[in-house]
C-alpha cells in the first residue's frame, strides 16, 4: 500500500484517483498529468519525469513492490505480478463515476469471485453439438 500511495511522489506526472487493494490484485485509477511541453523529440532542457506513460508508472510500481515483497519473504528474484495489466482510457465523467463505483464495491464481491481460492466454481459443462 505504501508503494501505491507513494506513486505521485516518485512519479510526478501521475496522480491517483480511486483504488482498492484486493487479496490478489489492485484496482486503481491513475491519471497521467500533462506537464511541460509535450512529447520531447530532443534532449530535455530541464528535469523530466520518467513517468510519461501508464506503462512506466506501473513498471515502477511493480518493480518497487516486487523488491519489497521478496525482501520480506526472503525470496530474491521471486515472481509477484502477472506480466501485463488491464488498462482502459476513461473518456467522460459518467464513465469515471461508474469505474469509481466498481472499485469501491469490488471487495463486497470477493466472496463470489472466481479468483478467490475459497470459492468453488462449478464449470458450466455443455456438450459440443453433434455434426450431422
Amino acid at each position: 500500500m505504501s508503494q501505491w500511495l507513494n506513486t505521485p511522489v516518485l512519479r510526478p506526472n501521475a496522480a491517483l484517483d480511486e483504488f482498492i487493494v484486493m487479496p490478489n490484485r489492485v484496482h486503481g485509477i491513475v491519471v497521467i498529468l500533462k506537464r511541460g511541453r509535450g512529447v520531447l523529440q530532443y534532449a530535455p532542457t530541464g528535469p523530466r519525469s520518467p513517468s510519461q506513460t501508464i506503462g512506466a508508472v506501473l513498471r515502477g510500481f511493480k518493480s518497487a513492490t516486487t523488491k519489497q515483497i521478496n525482501e520480506s519473504r526472503n525470496t530474491p528474484g521471486g515472481r509477484v505480478w502477472q506480466r501485463n495489466y488491464y488498462e482502459h482510457i476513461i473518456r467522460n465523467d459518467d464513465e469515471l463515476n461508474r469505474i469509481r463505483e466498481y472499485i469501491v464495491d469490488n471487495p463486497a464481491q470477493w466472496e463470489t469471485d472466481r479468483e478467490n481460492p475459497n470459492v468453488v466454481v462449478k464449470a458450466d459443462f455443455k456438450p459440443a453439438p453433434q455434426l450431422a
